[in-house]
């Protein structure tokens, strides 16, 4: 099978597990998937709890990406009104397969004009602040995890997991999704419509 490049997008600020939580499914079949971490400059990125990454490739480099994933964190507050970042992304996601978000990753979708009059979902406790800020968007408030066309967008953090196993299942098949929950030794909700943390939205 032919390796798929998934560009993970780091920005300043943003938020750990929704990045690497995802990445540590799809790495366990290090063989189908080659992942790139994207970021606009070359230095390394600060996420939102200090710990820093490098990119591998630039949005100058106009690298194309078989999926992207896009995470949340305090940094969205400052990318969604970035036109350098919003119009990488735009671009990139047009030309990527699958595009994945975690928590408020997917208000910078939505501020990338890619999710008006789709369906989407986000963290439960930024759900107001993101709905307020993206009107046009279907936001699901009792999701897991949303598809919708190319686009999969989650709820808060460690949702992203669950959704990683997800698209993992998706391309590869249960068999190999299985295969990765045990390696991580992690119990996946898989039923999309089962979001425990949606009554924190109320």
């Amino acid at each position: 099978m032919t390796k798929q490049t998934i560009g993970a997008v780091i920005f300043p600020g943003f938020e750990m597990l929704d990045y690497y939580g995802p990445l540590e499914i799809f790495c366990v079949h290090n063989d189908v998937f080659e992942i790139r971490a994207v970021g606009e400059l070359t230095d390394p990125v600060h996420a939102s709890s200090g710990p820093a990454t490098a990119p591998d490739d630039t949005f100058a480099d106009e690298v194309h990406y078989d999926i992207l994933l896009v995470p949340g964190g305090r940094g969205v507050r400052t990318e969604m009104h970035s036109p350098s970042f919003l119009t990488w992304l735009n671009a990139a996601s047009n030309q990527a397969t699958l595009v994945l978000s975690v928590c408020t990753g997917s208000l910078l979708l939505a501020k990338a004009e890619l999710l008006d009059g789709r369906n989407a979902t986000t963290n439960k406790n930024a759900f107001d602040w993101v709905f307020e800020n993206a009107p046009n968007v279907n936001w699901q408030p009792n999701a897991r995890w949303v598809e919708d066309g190319k686009f999969v967008t989650s709820s808060g953090v460690s949702a992203g997991i669950d959704m990683a196993v997800y698209v993992t299942e998706k391309l590869l098949g249960k068999p190999a999704a299985d295969h990765a929950t045990f390696v991580c030794e992690y119990m996946p909700n898989t039923d999309p419509n089962n979001d425990p943390f949606s009554i924190l939205k109320d």
